[in-house]
């Protein structure tokens, strides 16, 4: 399913692409996956309306244009595009302070909030941000995830166990909730317990299959049949009928500033989950995935749900799996599945009136449960604490501060994750592998033999002022534990890079090695390295003829000796 060739400009309107590859045999499948989808997107999407803050059709307005958009110009096969729970938290969250209590204003704010994501992603794709796919590490992404999940699972309760709830966030609701255990209505708690086993038996033995459509026909035929709205179980209610009306979003006095916020954490949030979701399915298919495009394709399907008055749409993993299960070969499948929808908003909108609305908070429940990935928390305890200690913090600024700060918080945390593991490299000091002419670190290997007289150290990352001054405490620590030490010798083959403050360093480790008449060399630069070292003046205190030379060409049998002569001749004529 390659592209045509001559046509280059096809890479920014997919369709193109994979249309004039199609094949009439695939045609069975996508109809029965977009079929398939669209049965799996009417509760899931009225669900996440009703988190959103939202009237239930504008969820599935979001599944439907955002998947036509997608089709248009994303370039992932199997992904799904629609409201996704964080996204629809995010907006509960924000725009009600926005609104200020004005239902009409709170429609029009999310509708825009999704134009604003389509802007962001379009000026992304134009400067070529698809690094923004790296900026939160798996670990901040595993506890924003949990915090995520549980700030959910929160505040659909309330809805779960027929109590009104209340409180601004995790444990504010917590609290709120605790206190009103007392008014759990009997009736409503068992639908909604109910729903939910349901959910997890059916995903348990028929994983892929449209659950929740069935146990949604079936608590609209049992609340019609034995009259539960009388008996004061709440429901939907009437679902306006139609498709939406199209139209630009209008926002009227809202600030730039009161809005940018929301939109770049749902750009962030939407990119990163849904290239990673797409990214898993184009490796399973064996077909390559361009991520700058992904802004395209995300901005295309935002920009469509935001003219047809919905909220910002993600893709996200658990509708695109049930897309790839019910066997999704092309995005055709999208646009089937929108035009079931469609239908639906057309002549079936009457028939969820009496819907429950503890069905949906169980549909919610089932749907983010496996974001609490206790797992994986435990076993970054067990195998890295700087990452579970990211998570951690990721998961309490979501629980404390809510989905948009913690998102943003989440980010920030990623970029000092980052900076904190690459001021701490590790320096290993090398011994000499037993019958070979190989080094190694000598804090893994016991066996190396030690090198008499000589400090030989390796930094293995790049020499940066965030980590210069931990790399020349880790040498001169060693130094002090080894007063015979007369030659060091610095190893750069696992340096890529130096800066200035790299340099630096260097500088002031040999000044500091003259001061106790020990000599220096340095071994393996590579050439951006010697250049730099060069223009620094190292050559002037170092022999440059060794840099780029192994560290077992200069410490090697037969060589130590001539390297130490190398060396006191240079430091006489220094």
């Amino acid at each position: 399913m390659n592209a045509p060739r001559g046509l280059g400009w096809t890479r920014f309107f997919p369709p193109f692409g994979w249309l004039a590859a199609y094949r009439r045999e695939w045609l069975p499948s996508d109809a029965v996956a977009g079929i398939t989808l669209a049965a799996y997107a009417i509760p899931v999407s009225l669900a996440y309306a009703a988190l959103a803050g939202l009237p239930p059709q504008v969820g599935v307005y979001g599944y439907m244009l955002g998947g036509i958009g997608y089709a248009l110009l994303g370039s992932s096969r199997q992904l799904a595009i629609g409201p996704t729970s964080a996204i629809s938290l995010m907006i509960a969250g924000t725009v009600g302070a926005l609104a200020g209590g004005d239902a009409a204003r709170y429609a029009q704010i999310a509708s825009f909030a999704a134009f604003a994501v389509a802007v962001l992603c379009f000026i992304a794709w134009l400067f070529k941000l698809s690094v923004l796919v790296c900026l939160v590490s798996d670990s901040i992404l595993v506890g924003f995830k949990a915090g995520a999940g549980l700030t959910i699972i929160m505040s659909q309760l309330p809805s779960l166990l027929g109590v009104s709830g209340g409180g601004h966030d995790f444990f504010d609701r917590a609290i709120k909730l605790m206190g009103q255990l007392g008014d759990v209505a009997p009736l409503v708690f068992a639908i909604g317990a109910f729903a939910l086993l349901l959910l997890l038996l059916g995903e348990r033995l028929l994983p892929g299959k449209p659950i929740g459509i069935t146990i949604v026909a079936l608590a609209i035929l049992a609340a019609t049949l034995l009259g539960l709205p009388a008996l004061g179980v709440p429901v939907t209610g009437m679902i306006p009928e139609g498709l939406p009306a199209l139209g630009m979003p209008t926002f009227g006095l809202l600030e730039f500033d009161d809005l940018f916020p929301l939109a770049a954490g749902c750009v962030l949030l939407a990119y990163i989950e849904g290239v990673s979701a797409a990214r898993s399915f184009a490796a399973k298919h064996g077909y390559p995935l361009d991520v700058r495009q992904e802004f395209l394709g995300l901005g295309a399907a935002n920009l469509a749900a935001a003219f047809g008055h919905g909220y910002p749409v993600a893709g996200g993993l658990s509708q695109s799996a049930v897309n790839d299960s019910a066997g999704a070969r092309t995005p055709l499948a999208l646009v089937i599945c929108s035009v079931t929808l469609g239908l639906c908003l057309v002549f079936f909108t009457g028939l969820l009136t009496n819907l429950p609305k503890a069905v949906l908070a169980a549909i919610v429940f089932a749907a983010v449960y496996k974001l609490v990935d206790i797992r994986a928390l435990l076993r970054m305890w067990q195998v890295s604490r700087i990452d579970f200690w990211a998570a951690s913090i990721a998961l309490v600024s979501v629980l404390l501060l809510g989905i948009l700060q913690g998102v943003l918080l989440a980010s920030i945390a990623s970029i000092f994750l980052l900076l904190a593991r690459a001021s701490r490299p590790n320096v290993a000091f090398l011994g000499r592998l037993p019958g070979s002419g190989r080094y190694s670190d000598s804090a893994r290997h016991e066996d190396v033999e030690p090198l008499a007289g000589i400090l030989a150290f390796r930094p293995e990352a790049s020499l940066l002022y965030i980590n210069v001054g931990t790399i020349l405490e880790a040498v001169l620590i060693a130094l002090r534990r080894s007063p015979d030490i007369r030659l060091v010798a610095c190893d750069l083959s696992a340096s890529p890079y130096i800066d200035l403050a790299g340099a630096r360093m260097l500088h002031d480790l040999y000044d500091e090695l003259a001061a106790r008449e020990v000599k220096f060399c340095i071994v393996g630069a590579h050439a951006q390295l010697r250049d730099l070292l060069r223009a620094e003046g190292l050559a002037e205190k170092t022999d440059s003829g060794q840099w780029l030379r192994s560290l077992d060409s200069v410490l090697g049998d037969g060589q130590a000796g001539l390297t130490l002569s190398r060396c006191a001749a240079n430091g006489r004529q220094d």
